[in-house]
């Protein structure tokens, strides 16, 4: 009786568990917060994934999938890899992790292909869904609505690279420079923060009526002294006037009516072709960033044997925070979830490497799915640029 019940809390409080995804490992291992997966083979090659949990609750959520991109079996096949890093509570990124990808091939199989179009309508048919829950449940849990979550993800299919993004988290490419040898990082992404002078200009462009839209609070910018990010999945509170006024708590409400979103969920989106020199790709909520150049954080992986690449960038970036306020990583280790949060954030990664023939081969071939959250269960049931300079849709 008493074993029950402590599986049943352990399952509870493990990062990015939940009761429907619990198994003897979780398709990975646990040290403590950590909970990692060091190697794994997907249709494209090999992958390593890590998550280090800081909050109370985990608010970040990842996932890969690799087999069929569509509904139908018919294809097309290749690999998907999605980072959500949740703010104010774990729920829009908990919705995505469920949604998105099942999105992402139901318009796979309208279009019988792989598309910037169709990532779009993953994306808007998430924001779509998680807007009609906050709206179910307003009355009861009107903090909901101000729940929200940054969403990069990334296609592999056909030999071309997807990258889409609102938010923060980046994917980092390692490439290799023929002439040297050397691997060089090469950030795919492109970022919604605050910080960035381009994303102010962009928002007062957006907002030119609205002299408040960024404010420096804390030595931080803040769109409207609330968020760092400009785009997101959620936060409807700042999307729809509706959802910005009582019940939801006044520390989260703008005292002034706005008319046009604040926010947006519209993603990045680049396409690039593959090229043999391209070796892996990094993706990584901001967590890691916070801590790590993408120089360095290509390096270790680069100067490392492939498996548990992704835990040892979690855990470079962990010894980095423990130096920064001058004490061990051993102790570190030692904080609770919650406390640990004044430390680091959460931090995922997701380290994807390019076989290039497998790339070159994966759409045409059948293969089991492989599907595996972070920190959760592996189900196995059954002319374009060179990434040197990706043409970006959706900016804006």
């Amino acid at each position: 009786m008493l074993s029950g019940l402590m599986n049943f809390l352990r399952a509870c409080f493990l990062p990015g568990s939940d009761r429907r995804r619990t198994g003897s490992d979780g398709g990975g291992r646990q040290d403590g917060l950590l909970w990692y997966k060091d190697s794994g083979q997907h249709l494209n090659g090999e992958f390593s994934m890590a998550v280090v949990q800081a909050n109370n609750l985990l608010e970040d959520q990842s996932q890969l999938e690799s087999g069929t991109l569509s509904s139908h079996e018919s294809g097309p096949y290749g690999t998907f890899v999605g980072v959500y890093d949740g703010h104010g509570g774990p729920e829009t990124s908990r919705f995505i992790n469920d949604h998105l990808f099942h999105h992402l091939k139901r318009f796979t199989a309208e279009q019988q292909l792989m598309s910037v179009d169709v990532i779009r309508k993953a994306f808007q048919a998430t924001e779509e869904g998680f807007t009609s829950i906050v709206a179910k449940q307003w009355q009861m849990k009107p903090q909901i609505a101000a729940v929200g979550s940054c969403c990069l993800v990334g296609v592999v299919c056909n030999g071309n690279l997807y990258i889409a993004n609102v938010g923060d988290s980046r994917a980092v490419l390692g490439k290799a420079v023929k002439a040297t040898g050397e691997v060089l990082a090469m950030q795919l992404s492109t970022e919604h923060n605050a910080a960035i002078e381009s994303i102010r200009q962009e928002l007062h462009s957006l907002h030119p009526d609205d002299s408040h839209i960024v404010v420096l609070k804390h030595n931080v910018w803040r769109v409207k002294g609330l968020i760092q990010v400009s785009r997101s999945i959620g936060d409807v509170y700042l999307k729809k006037p509706e959802f910005n006024r009582e019940p939801l708590y006044a520390k989260f409400r703008l005292r002034e009516p706005f008319k046009r979103p604040i926010l947006s969920s519209e993603p990045s989106i680049s396409v690039c072709q593959l090229q043999p020199q391209d070796k892996f790709i990094i993706f990584a909520s901001d967590g890691l960033w916070e801590h790590l150049s993408n120089q360095e954080a290509v390096d270790i992986v680069q100067n490392n044997p492939r498996s548990g690449s992704a835990r040892r960038l979690v855990k470079t970036a962990l010894q980095e925070a423990a130096k920064k306020r001058e004490m061990r990583y051993s102790d570190l280790k030692k904080i609770d979830r919650g406390v640990r949060r004044h430390f680091h954030d959460d931090i995922t990664v997701i380290v994807l490497f390019l076989d290039s023939n497998a790339v070159s081969r994966a759409s045409s071939v059948k293969s089991s799915n492989v599907s595996i959250r972070g920190g959760g269960i592996t189900l196995p049931p059954n002319t374009l640029a060179p990434c040197t300079t990706p043409t970006e849709s959706g900016g804006t």
